[in-house]
């Protein structure tokens, strides 16, 4: 049997076939894609790893503990406060911010709150995110 009789063949079986046959044929192949497309996007999906959302280490902690205490030198607690300020600087600044890690523990000021640091005279530090 060569290629010319077997294409013969096929296209009377096709001939053959009424059109709902067809469509029966037709989507009994299009079933079958789209559960091997699902079947192969499941596998995808339980590969995956989670998205784990990380927070500063003294914050995880002090909202953890909810008020207890925090334990290790530089990790601050929640009692010293949100912001902190250098004595001999202008600007506040968070915790965990360049700025505020880089003040010494002798010239840390704590705030609770952006209105107590303003208060003081201190302004906002343009390279701590999130601060206005």
């Amino acid at each position: 049997m060569n290629i010319a009789e077997l294409y013969r063949k096929s296209k009377q079986k096709l001939d053959d076939l009424s059109q709902s046959e067809l469509y029966t044929i037709a989507l009994i192949i299009l079933i079958g894609f789209a559960g091997f497309g699902l079947g192969r996007l499941s596998l995808i999906e339980d590969s995956r790893e989670p998205v784990k959302i990380e927070y500063p280490e003294y914050l995880s902690a002090s909202v953890l503990n909810a008020g207890k205490a925090v334990s290790g030198a530089d990790i601050p607690s929640i009692a010293k406060g949100l912001l902190i300020a250098s004595k001999n600087g202008s600007k506040y600044h968070f915790p965990w911010c360049s700025g505020g890690k880089r003040i010494s523990e002798k010239n840390k000021i704590w705030f609770d709150s952006v209105d107590e640091a303003r208060k003081a005279g201190y302004t906002p530090a343009g390279n701590c995110k999130g601060l206005k």
